[in-house]
């Protein structure tokens, strides 16, 4: 058996390094990487990408020439013939032996080979595309629920205030209450607005739960994982109005892995039509072969049989199409298809991609508007809430209003976060279509 200082202390180290990886706070950066290092579907792309560079190096290996070899024993009963002197030999066992070496190498076959490589090089910068498309799809949706927990902790902070404020009312209304300056019905109705605040308060802690909760789905972290996330200061957040350009917005956006893929995926129709046309071509191709035998009809050794029966060979090979029931011409013309097809696939993709800026734009604008005309909401709800809590201490208005006032104020603060954090998202979001990539530091 061990040590038990030494099992004990290490005992502790584990209990400390789970509770200091339990206590980790994550950076948007952090969040984003490991999203992206650990998702299943990276991983799984990330194998058929070694799978098409497996194609690639393969396709390399054809302008190779074949070898093959080949060793023979047989044994036959009956008539057979001599081949020491041809004469035929009846019903005697008789047993023979062979070897053989062929190759062959492939001199013309309509560029194919070339053409081939070429289009697993394309295949493979494709596959690397959607491994790049789908990371940034991640990082959108990281940065989205990142930003999110911070909307959720924010307007738990106000929910945890707001909370703080109405309980010292209360407190103060049943001091006036007592001195006879408010009347119980009051203290009532601020109260139940206390109850209120609690409520709101809950459902904020819920939420900012609910919140984390799917950040760690994002991040595939094990079940029952606690972790925080780091609160950024956003005062370094410019939340000015930027105009942009969308014609150079667009022509930046082109470079993203999507408008690449469909770009590559056309290069890639337009090789296999090349190869198509290639098969329509005769093959020219160099064959070489060595064989060698042993009979035991022969009297002479083995070996010397096989030096005495040496057989090589060296010839050429020419191969015309004429008729393969048109398979050829309808693979032309399907190949021809698929080109116009992938010519159109990329107009998609670059419509697609101008709509969603345009969208994006737009949204960015109504969320900025939508920020503004909050921030003066908040203003006057907390005007308004001011001068309501200072008549309601000197008696002139009842619970009602002071509650009705609080829940304008806590609804203005609540919806003012709402449009600042989503001006904030939408602003990735167009450095996204900009740099081609999600912004991590603010």
């Amino acid at each position: 058996m061990g040590n038990p200082g030494k099992i004990l202390m290490v005992c502790i180290a584990l209990l400390l390094c789970q509770f200091a990886v339990a206590q980790q706070k994550w950076s948007l950066e952090q969040c984003i990487r490991h999203a992206q290092e650990n998702n299943l579907q990276v991983k799984q792309m990330e194998l058929s990408q070694e799978q098409a560079d497996n194609n690639l190096k393969a396709a390399k290996l054809e302008f190779f020439p074949t070898l093959n070899a080949s060793v023979g024993y047989n044994m036959s009963w009956g008539r057979s013939v001599n081949l020491n002197d041809l004469e035929i030999v009846e019903n005697k066992l008789s047993q023979s032996s062979s070897a053989n070496l062929s190759s062959s190498l492939p001199l013309f076959e309509g560029m194919r080979k070339q053409n081939n490589i070429k289009s697993n090089a394309k295949q493979l910068e494709i596959t690397r595309a959607n491994i790049e498309n789908l990371k940034d799809n991640i990082s959108i949706s990281i940065a989205k629920g990142y930003l999110q927990v911070l909307l959720c902790t924010e307007i738990e902070k106000s929910a945890q205030q707001s909370y703080r404020n109405v309980e010292a009312q209360v407190a103060r209304t049943q001091e006036l209450v007592d001195a006879g300056q408010q009347t119980y019905s009051s203290l009532l109705e601020v109260k139940s607005q206390l109850a209120n605040e609690n409520l709101q308060l809950v459902t904020a802690r819920n939420n900012c739960r609910s919140a984390l909760l799917e950040l760690a789905q994002l991040l595939n972290l094990p079940a029952g994982t606690e972790f925080e996330i780091e609160d950024p200061s956003l005062e370094n957040v410019s939340l000015e109005w930027k105009d942009e350009n969308l014609e150079e917005l667009l022509a930046s956006a082109k470079s993203l892995p999507r408008i690449r893929k469909a770009e590559l995926e056309l290069e890639l129709s337009k090789l296999q039509y090349k190869i198509q046309k290639g098969a329509a071509l005769p093959t020219i191709s160099l064959n070489a072969g060595y064989g060698t035998y042993y009979s035991d009809n022969q009297d002479t050794p083995l070996f010397t049989q096989f030096d005495n029966n040496r057989n090589p060979s060296l010839g050429f090979g020419l191969s015309i199409p004429i008729f393969n029931n048109r398979r050829t011409n309808t693979a032309i013309k399907n190949a021809r298809s698929n080109v116009k097809s992938s010519e159109i696939g990329v107009g998609i993709a670059v419509q697609e991609l101008e709509k969603e800026i345009q969208l994006a734009y737009n949204e960015a604008m109504a969320s900025h508007g939508r920020m503004e005309a909050a921030a003066s909401n908040v203003e006057a709800a907390r005007e308004s809430f001011n001068y309501t809590t200072e008549k309601f201490n000197l008696g002139l208005l009842n619970g009602t209003d002071y509650s009705t006032a609080k829940t304008n104020l806590f609804k203005a603060e609540s919806e003012y976060l709402q449009s600042k954090y989503q001006y904030i998202f939408q602003q990735k979001i167009m450095d996204y279509y900009r740099n081609g990539y999600v912004e991590t530091e603010n």
